[in-house]
């Protein structure tokens, strides 16, 4: 029947789950596994995973090498819950923050045999829920049977290899004029995913011509930068910046990405900005918390270009790579246009972390 979710609908829904703090089970050849994000675990919810079977706390490589743990399966380390542990030692090996305070979480022990691939799909569930790249996997011979017994989210491994890491169909919702500060002639349109993720959104300024290069920046959403005038960061300035240029140059389309923080989310952004006082740089922050230096997909954006009928573009950007991502998604890069703006002595290091580690030319 229609009315049956769809695969992506129900990868959605596991990721609702996950932020409640709902297990998911995922079902593949043979047996399958029970997940749980790990910051969202509770004593008494751990000891029903306990009566299930043995749990293995997965994390991603970048934690494991942070707490020396050994990492087996290249990607991930499965950590073996101790007898004695708790819910608050499962947020401890997971949350970075007070490694410094505490660093002594171990002996950690891995898990070396065994299928990899439900802790492999938990921890992708988990970064595009924008939870800890962390969860506990219980392997469990009869998946189907315990999801219905439970009215938990049944997902097939299948489909979270498949869907997880595909780009969702973008779909335009709304438009309508909005006069802007750089612009009377802005135009916001609103673009929103199939799989029920977050909207994003492109200002247009003025009338491009769809068969020339247009202006073009992409923009990831920035709260603390662009809302609250951060000095933390540059984003600020070069959202402000790339509009007042569109509109001295009468077009140009601004893409309004929904991917905080390099694409880990807000909260995993102030978890990051608080290792950074500790003296952590950006990257290393990131790596800490488990995950890559950058997580954003820059496939949206070309979507979205193509969507609303661009096929090149000059483009706003300090980072040579952006340059790159774009051009392989089937969009023309004529030229790149730099964006230096945003230098304060708050953000010097920052700025010069992302020029020797990341590649922006600054």
């Amino acid at each position: 029947m229609s009315l049956s979710p769809t695969p992506v609908e129900r990868l959605a829904r596991a990721r609702a789950d996950l932020r409640l703090g709902l297990p998911v089970v995922l079902a593949g050849h043979g047996g399958g596994a029970v997940i749980l994000a790990s910051e969202a675990v509770s004593d008494e919810r751990l000891a029903d995973l306990r009566a299930l079977g043995d749990v293995a706390l997965a994390i991603t490589a970048r934690r494991a090498e942070t707490l020396k743990a050994r990492v087996y399966d290249g990607d991930l380390a499965r950590i073996a819950l101790p007898r004695d542990a708790d819910a608050g030692w499962v947020a401890a090996v997971a949350d970075p923050a007070d490694d410094l305070t505490h660093p002594m979480k171990g002996p950690l022990q891995s898990w070396r045999d065994g299928d990899t691939i439900p802790a492999r799909a938990a921890l992708q569930l988990a970064k595009s829920a924008h939870l800890l790249p962390a969860a506990l996997v219980v392997p469990v011979d009869h998946p189907t049977q315990l999801a219905n017994a439970h009215a938990l989210s049944l997902l097939p491994l299948g489909d979270v290899a498949t869907l997880a890491g595909a780009l969702s169909p973008l779909s335009a919702v709304a438009a309508a004029r909005v006069p802007i500060e750089a612009s009377k002639a802005g135009r916001v349109h609103v673009f929103r995913p199939q799989d029920g993720s977050e909207e994003h959104y492109a200002i247009e300024i003025g009338h491009p011509d769809r068969d020339k290069p247009v202006l073009t920046r992409l923009h990831s959403a920035c709260f603390t930068g662009d809302v609250l005038g951060s000095l933390k960061c540059d984003c600020g300035p070069q959202l402000r910046a790339a509009l007042a240029q569109m509109g001295e140059e009468g077009a140009g389309v601004l893409l309004y990405l929904n991917q905080e923080g390099r694409g880990i989310g807000l909260a995993n952004k102030m978890r990051a900005y608080s290792l950074q006082d500790q003296g952590f740089d950006t990257v290393e922050a990131n790596h800490r918390l488990g995950f890559e230096d950058d997580e954003r997909d820059f496939r949206i954006g070309a979507a979205l270009l193509k969507n609303m009928g661009f096929g090149a573009v000059d483009l706003l950007t300090n980072n040579p790579r952006k340059v790159g991502m774009i051009e392989a998604q089937g969009i023309q890069v004529r030229r790149r246009v730099p964006l230096k703006v945003g230098l304060n002595p708050l953000n010097a290091a920052y700025l010069d972390t992302k020029a020797k580690k990341s590649g922006h030319l600054l």
